[in-house]
């Protein structure tokens, strides 16, 4: 499996647990450019807030957050394959 399914798996259990585990798959692109490093940070942000709505129950929030953070991996996936 690779970085992006991983990422993409997260998404799907957005659990407390999974922000570190996603942080830590986001550093292999630490340093590619300011245009992924911004990607990351968006995709970041998302995710966080995905997670957070998740822990409290807001079930309402739940499928518009994990598209967004759908859209913010896809943006970056393609941002890294870019400048690779």
């Amino acid at each position: 499996m690779d970085c992006f399914q991983k990422l993409e798996a997260l998404i799907d259990s957005a659990g407390a647990g999974d922000v570190e585990e996603a942080n830590t798959l986001l550093r292999r692109f630490k340093g590619k450019s300011q245009a992924v490093a911004t990607a990351m940070d968006e995709f970041m942000l998302d995710f966080v807030t995905l997670v957070f709505v998740v822990e409290t129950g807001e079930e309402d929030f739940e499928k518009p957050l994990r598209k967004l953070a759908r859209t913010r991996l896809a943006i970056l996936r393609h941002l890294v394959t870019v400048t690779a």
